[in-house]
């Protein structure tokens, strides 16, 4: 080196075939010579060559890597048509894709939407497109919707047989606020042990009731299955005492019993203290103010018909809600 030249040795190691390592490995040295305005590499060729087509590897992976990592970076999380969310005390709700929140009308107690009109200005309806191939978050089943087709020849959608509505005044995701509202629209669950009806009331003699079972027309609240299938108590039971089923399986199918494991969700408008269960032939049956509850068969387990208000005769086995009596001891 000439005097004044700053000198260092830089030592590389490199390996020319990746299959023949241990005979190849060569250490060498890379002498950068520092003058007053240039710099000066003396390395032998085929190390110049190595080392090129090494680093030619290198910035090809990096360039993979960041490519993507920005693709990655640059991904937005797709919603599902149907979701469930947290409401507050209300527990998780159906929302749509937005999370916006979901609501049943008690009124739409047949297998159509009652809403029309006026109605539907402040209660919007919900649909997709393709019920059978709609996107569901975990808990929710593709089976359990459907579309129907409104008088007024729009698609709504429908969970559990309830078509489903959005309400103008929630305004971001997360609101609840048509909650309760008129005691007829409540929040869309996947988990209600039982709902609530508004329906005129018709027995299986085909005469209209009220909620006195005396002939008339009028229209009647009263609770549900999760599934709108119409529930009875029996005039002649006791306070958590079924005194109907003897466990004989034609016998009992006239008036089968509501079977529940647990009591979960229930409209915000009823007392869930009031419901209960009893033990009937190992099955478990909910009660509600010590009444045991009852489908009819001849309500097809379908939702809408009220044919047991008049069977055997009006007031034997009458619907229940709110203003039904505690079940006597």
């Amino acid at each position: 080196m000439k005097k004044g030249t700053i000198a260092q040795i830089v030592p590389f190691l490199f390996t020319s075939n990746a299959t023949e390592q241990p005979r190849n490995h060569r250490r060498f040295f890379a002498v950068i010579a520092t003058t007053n305005s240039s710099l000066t590499i003396k390395m032998n060729p085929m190390k110049i060559f190595s080392i090129t087509r090494s680093l030619f590897v290198l910035g090809l992976l990096l360039a993979v890597t960041i490519s993507c990592s920005d693709d990655d970076d640059n991904q937005q999380p797709v919603s599902n048509d149907v979701m469930l969310k947290d409401a507050g005390s209300l527990g998780k709700v159906l929302t749509d894709k937005d999370g916006r929140s979901l609501y049943f009308f008690t009124k739409d107690a047949g297998t159509t939407s009652v809403c029309t009109g006026q109605c539907l200005t402040r209660w919007p309806v919900f649909s997709v497109a393709n019920p059978t191939s709609i996107k569901l978050d975990a808990g929710l089943k593709a089976s359990d919707f459907a579309n129907i087709t409104r008088t007024d020849g729009v698609t709504q959608t429908t969970y559990k047989g309830w078509p489903l509505y959005y309400f103008q005044d929630d305004a971001a995701a997360g609101d609840a606020k048509g909650e309760g509202m008129g005691n007829l629209w409540y929040v869309a669950k996947t988990k209600y042990t039982v709902m609530l009806s508004n329906a005129q009331l018709v027995g299986n003699d085909g005469k209209s009731y009220k909620a006195d079972y005396t002939e008339g027309t009028a229209e009647t609240q009263f609770i549900v299955d999760s599934l709108g299938r119409t529930l009875y108590a029996f005039a002649r039971d006791s306070s958590m005492n079924n005194n109907w089923t003897t466990n004989d399986a034609t016998h009992d199918a006239t008036w089968p019993i509501y079977e529940v494991n647990t009591i979960e969700d229930i409209p915000s408008a009823l007392d869930k203290t009031l419901f209960g269960t009893i033990t009937v032939f190992g099955k478990k049956q909910l009660t509600y103010k010590g009444w045991p509850l009852y489908y009819f068969g001849l309500d097809a387990m379908d939702k809408g018909p009220t044919k047991g208000v008049s069977f055997p005769r009006p007031g034997v086995w009458p619907i229940v809600n709110k203003e039904s009596p505690i079940a006597p001891k």
